[in-house]
């Protein structure tokens, strides 16, 4: 991935999904793999977010500086919610 806020939005993506269905091996792997091309790529730590009424808050250490970013929470929850809307679309094949 080019930028680091393309890889950060990539991950949180997939994260937010993973976290909303805990068994869909799938996620979790895409999950982990974004999160190795941040700290691989982007020399990210220390990586973590949370919500509020409307942003989705990134924070992580890049290459030892404190790094910060936001996502409103519609671009990020798009897939979730899709899934959610049309599970049989989404099957979910687990373990």
């Amino acid at each position: 991935m080019r930028s680091l806020q393309d890889a950060l939005y990539n991950w949180l993506s997939i994260k937010v999904v993973a976290l909303d269905r805990p068994d869909d091996q799938s996620a979790l792997e895409t999950a982990a793999l974004f999160e190795n091309v941040l700290q691989e790529d982007h020399g990210i730590e220390q990586l973590t977010f949370h919500t509020d009424d409307e942003m989705y808050w990134i924070s992580c250490l890049q290459n030892g500086e404190e790094y910060r970013t936001r996502f409103p929470q519609e671009l990020i929850d798009v897939m979730k919610d899709q899934m959610r809307r049309e599970p049989e679309r989404f099957r979910n094949y687990g373990f």
